[in-house]
């Protein structure tokens, strides 16, 4: 039953976490186009710009102020709850899935590290990560925003490198997403919002407002723009094991951040020129590439393998000839009692693992059939990238995976 309630507990969080992601991004690009596409040709007093549009079956009318209008209305509209709340349900979120089973998803297969230690390292890096950040901001650094902002890339990739060497890969992903979500929902609570604040109070009192805050709130503003769609990648990240299982993880990450970054460049400047357009297939071109490099080796089932001499090849021609003449029965025998020693603790109807109450995403290993039917995600997460089994609770063994490799390249037979 406990098995169960987790589950639950980790759909309702999660569902939380993307309905307010959604509301929070969705406010971010579409102020981020209200303010590229508005008609600044002769404004009228008071003004910056304003915008048509239509969406729903009716047709707005939206004005930009230069400062603020003659009177502040009564209902002024903040946003700030949308961040607030996303970053709260991801930390609940990380609690639940990472730190709760710390063994399970959080520290790496093999590691001695305590779990305490784990929780420890994940969650006060955060807090760390946070204040190198904000002075980094706060320094001569500032000044200079691209500058700033390839050293800022630099120290996230970093992180993420670090990560993967005392977490899961999955881990390493997920707080590599947390760590940018953190300096991000950091901003709007420590900068972007006083920033707001201090400018209303000024407009209210007749004063003229300090033009350091709101220049500090933009520059963090445009920050949060571009790590946007970073932060979008690593929250579906642990569907495709591809990525952050394999032992270049934190190079993968590197090269789609970058991608992403181009093509949300792109959106923000594309009211201005065209001149950024060669962004968009230069991101699908970059797509291909880390899709066929990051392409399992699947010599031997063994991920990264040396290429073996001639006379290597002959002995295992020789010796993949005589395990065919003693028929594939035996060798099908082997593979299912590894599937059912280490992989039907969890991959079944009824899974004899306290930590799940039904299988994980409905994969099930009872028959042959089954088995067979999932050969390639067999391949892909126990040979491949080895994320699996999860925290390698069941001590699955080279020698197990390279034999389910070796099987799964013959054809996966069962007869």
């Amino acid at each position: 039953m406990e098995a169960h309630l987790t589950e639950w507990l980790n759909l309702s969080i999660r569902w939380i976490h993307m309905i307010v992601g959604i509301a929070w991004i969705g406010a971010s690009f579409y102020f981020v186009w209200l303010e590229n596409n508005l008609n600044r040709a002769n404004p009228r007093d008071g003004l910056s710009g304003d915008l048509w549009a239509i969406h729903g079956g009716g047709i707005y009318h939206l004005e930009k102020y230069k400062l603020a209008p003659p009177q502040m209305p009564d209902n002024l509209h903040w946003f700030k709850w949308e961040a607030y709340t996303t970053w709260l349900s991801g930390v609940a979120l990380l609690m639940v899935v990472y730190y709760l089973n710390p063994s399970l998803y959080l520290i790496a297969p093999g590691s001695d590290m305590a779990p305490a230690m784990a929780i420890a390292i994940g969650f006060g890096s955060l807090i760390v990560g946070w204040f190198v950040y904000d002075l980094l901001c706060d320094s001569p650094l500032g000044k200079k925003p691209a500058l700033l902002g390839l050293v800022l890339f630099v120290l996230v990739i970093f992180a993420a490198w670090a990560y993967s060497q005392v977490f899961s890969g999955r881990a390493a992903y997920i707080h590599t997403g947390a760590l940018i979500g953190t300096i991000m929902v950091g901003n709007v609570f420590r900068i972007i919002m006083p920033a707001q604040r201090a400018l209303v109070a000024a407009i209210e009192q007749n004063r003229t407002p300090d033009p350091v805050l709101p220049a500090k709130g933009l520059l963090r503003s445009r920050h949060n723009n571009y790590f946007t769609l970073p932060v979008l990648f690593i929250m579906i990240s642990n569907h495709f094991p591809s990525t952050y299982g394999s032992q270049y993880n934190w190079l993968i990450l590197a090269g789609i951040s970058v991608l992403a970054v181009l093509v949300r460049h792109y959106f923000n400047t594309r009211h201005e020129s065209n001149r950024f357009a060669w962004a968009l297939p230069a991101a699908a071109v970059g797509m291909i590439c880390l899709a066929f490099v990051t392409a399992p080796n699947r010599q031997g089932g063994v991920p990264n393998a040396v290429p073996t001499s001639p006379r290597e090849q002959s002995i295992e021609a020789q010796q993949a000839a005589a395990s065919a003449e003693q028929g594939t029965n035996g060798e099908f025998a082997k593979v299912r009692s590894v599937i059912d020693e280490r992989c039907t603790v969890c991959h079944a109807a009824q899974p004899s693992s306290p930590l799940f109450s039904a299988p994980p995403a409905g994969v099930m290993f009872d028959t042959p059939q089954q088995i067979q039917q999932q050969a390639a995600k067999i391949h892909a997460q126990a040979v491949a990238s080895q994320i699996m089994p999860l925290g390698n609770m069941t001590n699955m063994t080279q020698e197990e995976r390279d034999l389910l490799g070796a099987w799964i390249d013959k054809g996966a037979p069962i007869e």
